[in-house]
């Protein structure tokens, strides 16, 4: 969630979620929270997409492997992507997909819908141009290519992470650029999450499957990752692993966990109220299918697997509680509890950070960089109705806020948000907005302990005198290398 994109953190997810792309490549699929807009506010079943590592754009709708450097690619399908023609998929490089930039260093630190429409606009004139000239295309928010820009500005998400050979690349790669390239959705038999599943299916045959009993015969999302999840801890070598995105802070409505069918039914009230008016009985089985077989926590999937190393002890762990060896798995249960708290953080970890951050936000109000703790609610809201955002020459991403007769321009990227023309009183303000919408949310709308501590430094920066250079306030060339080796994806 927050600012994520501090340098070393943007640049270590280029070396190493995508890296190793010769040696050993990665695919996976991406549950992503539901919008609860349109269908989705009954249903809760968020989108369904999928990663790779070694496969790039040719263009939006053809595949190729990655050339050295580039950082791998996410390809979905939607109802209607809203090009000129009726394609079935788009794919985009994972980059623009995640942060809505090529890099990651000038990806924004919140968004709005005003910074997200930015982003669209500049990736449909610059890529989908021989795609996008029709009136629906070009302006409307129902053209759904929108949605692979930048998705962290508007949902929660996470992808499910196997380890894949060259061959089977190349193998998806000829599959998909043969075949016709052409829209046939359909909600109940070839939606995304059929489409995923298709994907994966290339990969490892039945890897993913639909849960028919709770999702009524349909493909949800989350019944895709969930059956995807159970074969990847069946096959150790696939070395298994979840990436966790968190939805940046702003103005866009927060996203929801996604849920399949009887899920749904069970959690939501103004389904389960008629339900157990009018039917009584199936209420009664919808629950017990929920309760027996459908139940899936990607947030707990996450805890469990969220680095190689981590997964690799819990398959060790179960081994030696199996051959009874109690001294070898206690041994096991520490490092494995220890490497789970190196990337999440325990709870006394992040009380002792709230309890700092509170005594920062004192020195802020007294100070007159922040009028009131109140204030730090409407952060976003502010620079969101009196600024406009613009992207320069190189990329990068700028807001110019106009407020009580006062201009402000303050960059709203790691990359310039401390530069030195960049506004130093608003861009403490963002941070410190950022910082709060961290430090009171749950798990699973945060970022990890190193991701957080890496914003943190940054926060503490900003608030240093006003004097101080700002060549300092970019991080020097060693500190690329030694961030990387805290980074918890590294093999």
């Amino acid at each position: 969630m927050l600012l994520r994109r501090t340098y070393p953190i943007a640049v270590a997810l280029l070396a190493i979620l995508l890296a190793s792309a010769r040696a050993r490549a990665d695919a996976g699929v991406i549950l992503n929270d539901s919008l609860d807009t349109s269908v989705a506010r009954i249903t809760g079943s968020g989108h369904s997409a999928v990663y790779f590592s070694r496969i790039c754009p040719a263009s939006p709708v053809k595949l190729r492997l990655c050339k050295p450097g580039e950082q791998g690619s996410v390809m979905s399908n939607y109802t209607t992507l809203g090009e000129d023609e009726p394609f079935e998929w788009n794919v985009v490089p994972l980059n623009v997909y995640v942060y809505g930039v090529a890099n990651p260093v000038d990806a924004p630190l919140f968004s709005s819908p005003k910074i997200k429409g930015a982003l669209e606009d500049a990736y449909r004139d610059k890529v989908l141009a021989g795609y996008c000239q029709g009136h629906t295309c070009q302006s409307s928010n129902k053209a759904e290519w929108r949605e692979m820009v930048s998705a962290e500005s508007e949902r929660t998400f996470y992808i499910l992470i196997v380890s894949t050979t060259v061959e089977q690349d190349q193998k998806l790669i000829d599959e998909f650029n043969a075949l016709p390239n052409v829209n046939h959705f359909n909600g109940m038999a070839r939606n995304c999450a059929d489409f995923t599943k298709r994907v994966i299916d290339t990969y490892f045959p039945h890897a993913a499957h639909r849960d028919f009993i709770n999702d009524f015969g349909m493909t949800s999302p989350k019944a895709v990752a969930r059956s995807f999840s159970r074969y990847a801890e069946r096959h150790p070598a696939m070395q298994y692993r979840i990436v966790h995105y968190a939805q940046l802070p702003g103005t866009i409505k927060r996203s929801s966990e996604c849920r399949s069918g009887t899920e749904q039914l069970y959690h939501s009230k103004k389904l389960l109220v008629p339900m157990a008016v009018f039917a009584p009985h199936e209420l009664g089985v919808v629950t017990a299918s929920y309760l027996l077989t459908g139940r899936y926590n990607v947030e707990k999937d996450f805890e469990g697997h969220a680095t190689i190393r981590e997964t690799e002890l819990a398959d060790q762990l179960k081994l030696a509680k199996s051959d009874e060896e109690n001294e070898i798995a206690d041994q096991l249960g520490v490092e494995e509890a220890k490497e789970r708290a190196d990337v999440l953080g325990t709870q006394q970890q992040w009380k002792a950070y709230k309890e700092s951050f509170d005594a920062i936000l004192e020195d802020a109000v007294r100070d007159g960089r922040l009028a009131s703790r109140d204030a730090l609610g409407h952060v976003f809201e502010k620079i969101n109705s009196h600024g406009e955002p613009s992207i320069d020459d190189q990329g990068r991403l700028w807001m110019q806020v106009e407020e009580d007769g006062r201009t402000a321009r303050v960059g709203l990227s790691q990359s310039d948000i401390l530069a030195a023309d960049s506004d130093r009183k608003l861009a403490y303000q963002v941070l410190l907005a950022s910082v709060n919408e961290v430090l009171k949310s749950p798990a699973r709308r945060r970022p990890t302990l190193a991701e957080f501590q890496q914003s943190w430094e940054l926060l503490q920066e900003a608030g240093a005198p006003a004097q101080v250079e700002s060549a300092s306030l970019h991080p020097p060339a060693n500190f690329r290398a030694a961030s990387l080796k805290r980074f918890r994806f590294l093999p």
